[in-house]
């Protein structure tokens, strides 16, 4: 049941963004991230109000999909041809190689968790297989999960006590026991579409999943048990990812690879990455 009450609108003009656009984020202050703006391998800056502009261009031949912040404030983008997490300290803009792992396909999404430990989605497209890793804050890359789905959106809830991961080929979702120390078990199936692929996710405050539906032009919101609660239409049909931000976190911001742009609406609890940066 697609939701008529919420409605989606444009947030940056149609193409001021590459296809490649993807990894919304948004920082303390208010302003939201995505990359590709005006060419491939920039990140874009978004005002509340929707102005873009290059905040920073990328070192040659890297290209950015996933963006995350942490406590601290620094900026980390999964740098896909390059397999990179970049590192940009936002105050001055120094970018840096957090951590490179030549054994990654291509870090595509990345979340984070309480502790600023990354956990990065890394599909195989040409095989429809995919692996996720784990960054540690030293910059150490561990491997958690292989040989699994085309792996693809990731997030951590909110107690930081389940990683969530979807499977864009298979169009699965996945639930892991998170421990303490950043160690996944207990895999088990969340829930699984009949149709229409998947791509970025996030979760909201209550432990909602909100995943956009690549292709299908929705975001659909998922209770912590897997059951869908809620599906918004979007003006796009290709969105690729979804952040949470405004000031109090209740704004959602979509990338949508086929307008290359972004589009916003309201919901009902703040994102847990907004809340987490609020402390």
């Amino acid at each position: 049941m697609v939701d008529d009450v919420v409605k989606s609108s444009i947030f940056t003009p149609a193409n001021g963004f590459t296809s490649g656009v993807e990894g919304p984020a948004v920082d303390k202050a208010g302003m939201v991230y995505a990359v590709n703006f005006g060419k491939q391998g920039t990140i874009g800056q978004i005002t509340p109000d929707g102005k873009a502009s290059v905040f920073v261009e990328l070192p040659d031949g890297s290209i950015g999909n996933g963006i995350r912040f942490s406590k601290r404030g620094d900026m980390f983008i999964a740098d896909y041809p390059k397999h990179n997490i970049l590192k940009v300290v936002m105050g001055t803009k120094k970018l840096s190689v957090f951590a490179n792992e030549p054994r990654m396909n291509q870090p595509n999404d990345i979340a984070i968790d309480s502790k600023d430990r990354l956990y990065a989605s890394d599909p195989n497209w040409k095989d429809n297989t995919g692996n996720i890793w784990r960054i540690d804050t030293d910059g150490k890359v561990t491997l958690l999960e292989a040989n699994m789905g085309t792996t693809n959106g990731i997030d951590v809830s909110p107690d930081n006590k389940s990683l969530y991961v979807n499977e864009s080929v298979q169009r699965k979702v996945w639930a892991y026991d998170l421990s303490a120390g950043g160690q996944v078990s207990n895999k088990r199936l969340l829930i699984e579409f009949p149709d229409f692929g998947m791509d970025g996710m996030r979760c909201d405050t209550k432990g909602n999943l909100y995943i956009v539906r690549y292709g299908k032009g929705t975001v659909v919101k998922l209770s912590p048990a897997g059951k869908v609660l809620q599906e918004i239409q979007l003006i796009g049909k290709k969105p690729t990812n979804i952040a949470f931000g405004g000031k109090d976190g209740r704004t959602a911001y979509v990338t949508l690879q086929d307008q290359g742009n972004l589009e916003t609406f309201r919901v009902d609890a703040p994102g847990q990455e907004w809340a987490m940066r609020q402390k």
